[in-house]
């Protein structure tokens, strides 16, 4: 089977959400368009945002400790939902919905997420943009993950786990399964898109929980070390030629 790029996702918000797309345009050197753009900060990280930022908003890149994560809360897991007619449109399965502009409604968010969050946890508190893209890592990489791995663990632990626990960007078909270990300083082409290959994912325990429920049913990290000796799934990768990528378009790796 040749290799095609299958998903394309992004999460608006980080650890909130997400939606997919059917294209993208990627540039050299950045992440994937309008992925984790937004991140709701809480009281221990704004002690980080107060000492960085630029007219109310964070100036620089932030690490993960100061936001809500679903590995704090697995019922973060279960929010779906992307942009539609200039609006965010948010679902949980015991929150409802919501509906919001997060340039001016991000206290109604918070509102809305606040009974999903640990009241023992280092509370909500602001929306936050700024100059970075609040993914994990500080470099500007995006994640590619493969339907066939997927495929291997779920029938290793006879249990479907789906895509939308790993919160991955790109989802590739016709791999051979974990082939995408190998790839380590590699470059592949999608579309018209060049991209090195840069690192493995090292997985937490936000992805133990399930995103149709919010709860959490597996330990994802003791179950991907007991199969494999790891807790790695998927790989990082920086964009070196920009281009448009599209569903089905060929991966030559």
């Amino acid at each position: 089977m040749t290799a095609h790029l299958a998903l394309i996702r992004r999460h608006p918000i980080k650890s909130v959400g997400g939606e997919g797309l059917d294209e993208a345009t990627l540039k050299p050197g950045h992440r994937m368009p309008g992925d984790r753009e937004w991140a709701i900060l809480t009281e221990a990280g704004e002690r980080h945002a107060l000492a960085s930022q630029t007219d109310g908003q964070p100036d620089r890149w932030l690490p993960k400790s100061c936001f809500l994560r679903g590995v704090i809360s697995a019922d973060l897991q279960a929010v779906v939902g992307g942009w539609r007619d200039g609006m965010l449109h948010l679902s949980h399965p015991r929150a409802g919905t919501v509906t919001l502009d997060p340039e001016t409604q991000g206290a109604q968010l918070i509102d809305w997420l606040r009974p999903l969050w640990p009241t023992d946890a280092p509370a909500p508190t602001r929306l936050v943009r700024g100059a970075a893209i609040w993914t994990d890592q500080k470099q500007a990489v995006l994640s590619i993950l493969s339907l066939s791995s997927l495929a291997q663990i779920e029938a290793r632990c006879t249990q479907s786990f789906g895509t939308h626990r790993w919160r991955g960007n790109l989802w590739v078909d016709g791999w051979a399964p974990f082939a995408e270990r190998d790839l380590i300083g590699r470059t592949i082409r999608i579309g018209m898109a060049e991209l090195r290959v840069t690192d493995h994912i090292g997985r937490c325990d936000a992805t133990s929980a399930n995103p149709d429920t919010g709860t959490r049913d597996i330990d994802m990290v003791q179950t991907l070390d007991r199969l494999y000796g790891h807790t790695d799934f998927g790989i990082f990768a920086e964009v070196v030629t920009g281009g448009p990528v599209r569903l089905q378009d060929q991966v030559h790796a």
